[in-house]
């Protein structure tokens, strides 16, 4: 059952499979994808999409589809930009009632903050964009002090409660933006509601996965899922492996099994993957042996990773020279067939 568990959730990501049609629906399509990595972000939801690239990626974010903020847990991820908003009322509260420690050790007062809000609002009003560097250089001139991690805590916070947002690209960085500017048809969902959304479309986009995995992935309580899966489990199915309840989108089964060949074959993905990342319980895709070798030292940096038959085989990274070979470390001697499929799969990157 381990394999299929791991090949199930393959299919509800859309990585095997009808791929989403265009960037900004495969982003949907998985509520928020890990967006620490900006690169391994884009090679994400481009592997999701029909003909995907990382340049459709791109532009996604350049025409305000797509957003890249602090959604929930404190970690930037990309979102649908709509989403943003709701996520923000519904998952930041737990995250912001923990920074007042943060701030305090970093010397930052309220004060200090409502400053640097009101020198962000004056440079980026009436359609302004900002690169990190640029928007550090203003507030720091504004008589706010941006050294050290302040900085970073900074612009942060003010993502955090619905100022700022990273959005369009210059030059592969992204500017930020004013969220209330650049997010055009926010969505707005009471808090049942929002639970509601919540389950429904983690389970879908992730399942089979459980209340853990979803207490993990959004950083809530087990008794708001539990609500959330009040309201959505009428359009979910319950699946029991191993005495552990999980729970998935009806059709994810029959996406699988039109996709079989492609699930018992070779896919590399980049780093900080959603199929790695989000989940509380992710043996059935990376064996426990090998768990430390996708995140060295438990640094909280994870490698880019080759998978076979729905399990991940190794980690692989992009050679120096002029050719950038891979450079893949597999946990176990792979037959040359699957040595095979890692190039071929290397070649068509996004």
């Amino acid at each position: 059952m381990t394999v299929e568990l791991a090949q199930l959730r393959m299919a509800a990501q859309r990585l095997i499979g009808g791929r989403c049609p265009t960037p900004a629906e495969a982003v949907r399509w998985s509520t928020a994808v890990q967006g620490q990595d900006l690169p391994g972000a884009l090679t994400s939801v481009a592997l999701r999409t029909v003909g995907g690239t990382r340049a459709a990626v791109e532009a996604a974010l350049d025409a305000g589809e797509v957003v890249r903020s602090w959604p929930m847990r404190g970690t930037l991820h990309l979102t649908a930009a709509e989403d943003l908003p709701w996520m923000l009322e519904l998952l930041g509260p737990r995250v912001l009632a923990g920074a007042s420690t943060r701030r305090a050790s970093l010397g930052i007062t309220d004060a200090e903050i409502e400053r640097a809000r009101e020198l962000t609002l004056d440079a980026l009003s009436g359609g302004g964009r900002s690169s990190r560097a640029e928007l550090l250089a203003t507030i720091s001139a504004g008589g706010v002090p941006t050294t050290g991690q302040r900085g970073y805590h900074l612009l942060w916070y003010l993502s955090q409660t619905g100022t700022l947002v990273l959005g369009p690209t210059a030059d592969g960085d992204q500017q930020f933006v004013l969220l209330d500017e650049w997010v055009r048809a926010p969505r707005r969902l009471e808090r049942e509601e929002a639970l509601g959304e919540l389950a429904l479309r983690f389970f879908t986009s992730h399942g089979p996965a459980t209340v853990k995995d979803l207490v993990r992935w959004a950083g809530v309580l087990v008794r708001d899922v539990k609500a959330g899966l009040a309201i959505a489990a009428p359009q979910l199915e319950r699946l029991v492996v191993d005495g552990t309840e999980h729970w998935l989108d009806p059709a994810t089964p029959d996406r699988l099994a039109a996709a079989r060949a492609e699930a018992d074959g070779v896919h590399l993905l980049p780093g900080f993957d959603e199929l790695v990342l989000g989940y509380a319980d992710r043996s059935c895709t990376v064996p426990a042996e090998f768990a430390d070798r996708i995140v060295p030292g438990n640094n909280g940096v994870f490698r880019a990773t080759a998978v076979h038959r729905g399990r991940v085989v190794g980690v692989w990274r992009v050679g120096r020279g002029k050719a950038r070979p891979i450079e893949l470390e597999p946990f176990t001697e792979l037959p040359a067939a699957v040595l095979a499929a890692v190039q071929e799969r290397y070649a068509e990157l996004p």
